[in-house]
């Protein structure tokens, strides 16, 4: 596994050497044992193909306001240049649906990214993911039917009644179909807790898809819940690992979900660069696992690590417990402080990076020229259910 110097010089940034292993981990090697859906249904652009960016801005010029380019900030640097809005992935889905009249949404993310912007967005535009590998190993953790076995095991448990859910914004269209089905709303890691508040409010127990370490540190440090509040439901043990007993004396029912990126940081990362940088500010995200957020002097979504970055005065350390692009990109932003990645070991977001220059190259130039390619579409009846699931939301208090 490569490293990053984590003592490097204010304002620089080494990238990781080229090993095996890091390439894979930057996107830039298949493993065909493990992933699916990496090849194109066309020619790519070679990667060292030096007119690159001339060609992504010739087809972004041709395109004009018929295409509107998302890029979310865990994007490589080559990408982000060409997005018209940056954020997180409830804001660019805001931003696609504010944009009725763009005839194509580039989604520069993930899969689930992109069907939430199908979901919000009209009819008549179209949805494009310029590489279809670029999925979420959260997402992945929670399929439609683990959940439906997950509610029959509530209602033998006669909990399901009292219980609603609340899903991850890091989900499919399918669980958010589901939660809508069944009355519940989704959130956000910056909203988490209005969530959780309205759901409390609608029911005595939740269950919180997809993502264990958000729904738990959720309930334990901002809705003053105890670690014995909550159980962990295993969609691969039967009965979810639990007992009807269990089901019955929980409050949060948190699925057996993670970010394979947030879910890398350890104590032992925190206890390290502490001992390395006196007066060291630890910054993390909430998806990080409940020991890793108590060790943490601040916590927060990807917004609220950038706007504490540009609040922090000149000469702070920061210590950074998210994906490494956006790290990166802080650093470089900031020279006037000292910014470093949590961890010693490269935690790029594979899939993310799946989202290369020639594959949105690709993508541009096919648009340009009327081919539709990698449109994401969602089915009209999980639309429905989930539209509600993300309106409930919106209305949140």
């Amino acid at each position: 596994m490569s490293t990053v110097d984590l003592d490097q010089p204010t304002g620089r940034w080494e990238d990781p050497s080229p090993t095996p292993a890091a390439l894979l981990l930057l996107g830039r090697g298949a493993d065909p044992a493990s992933e699916r859906g990496v090849d194109c249904p066309g020619d790519l652009p070679a990667p060292s193909d030096p007119n690159l960016v001339a060609r992504a801005r010739a087809a972004r010029d041709k395109l004009g306001d018929r295409a509107f380019v998302l890029g979310h900030h865990y994007q490589r640097d080559e990408v982000i240049q060409f997005a018209d809005v940056t954020g997180d992935s409830f804001k660019l889905a805001q931003q696609a649906a504010a944009r009725p009249d763009a005839e194509f949404i580039v989604f520069c993310g993930v899969h689930f990214m992109a069907e939430s912007a199908d979901i919000l967005t009209g009819a008549h535009q179209k949805v494009v993911l310029p590489d279809l590998a670029a999925g979420c190993s959260m997402a992945d953790m929670a399929t439609f039917d683990q959940v439906e076995d997950c509610w029959d095991v509530l209602t033998d448990a006669g909990v399901a009644d009292v219980t609603i859910p609340v899903s991850y914004m890091n989900s499919s269209a399918d669980i958010k179909g589901f939660t809508g089905k069944h009355g519940g709303t989704i959130c956000t890691s910056s909203n988490a807790k209005r969530a959780l508040d309205w759901a409390f409010s609608q029911g005595e127990k939740v269950l919180f898809l997809p993502d264990q370490h958000l729904g738990r540190n959720t309930a334990v440090l901002e809705l003053g819940l105890s670690l014995d509040d909550c159980v962990l439901f295993d969609p691969h043990k039967p009965g979810g690992g639990l007992t009807p007993q269990q089901l019955r004396d929980a409050t949060m029912i948190l699925w057996r979900g993670h970010c394979s990126v947030h879910g890398r940081f350890s104590l032992d990362s925190v206890n390290d660069v502490r001992e390395r940088i006196p007066g060291v500010n630890v910054l993390v995200h909430p998806e990080c696992r409940h020991e890793v957020v108590t060790a943490a002097d601040l916590v927060g979504s990807t917004e609220f690590i950038i706007k504490a970055l540009d609040a922090a005065p000149a000469g702070s350390a920061w210590a950074i417990g998210t994906e490494l692009n956006l790290v990166k990109r802080l650093a470089l932003a900031h020279p006037d402080k000292q910014v470093v990645f949590l961890d010693r070991t490269v935690c790029f977001c594979s899939t993310m990076n799946r989202i290369d220059l020639p594959h949105l190259v690709w993508a541009l130039e096919s648009l340009a020229a009327g081919e539709l390619v990698n449109q994401i579409t969602v089915d009209e009846q999980t639309s429905r259910n989930a539209k509600a699931a993300l309106d409930q939301m919106l209305a949140l208090p």
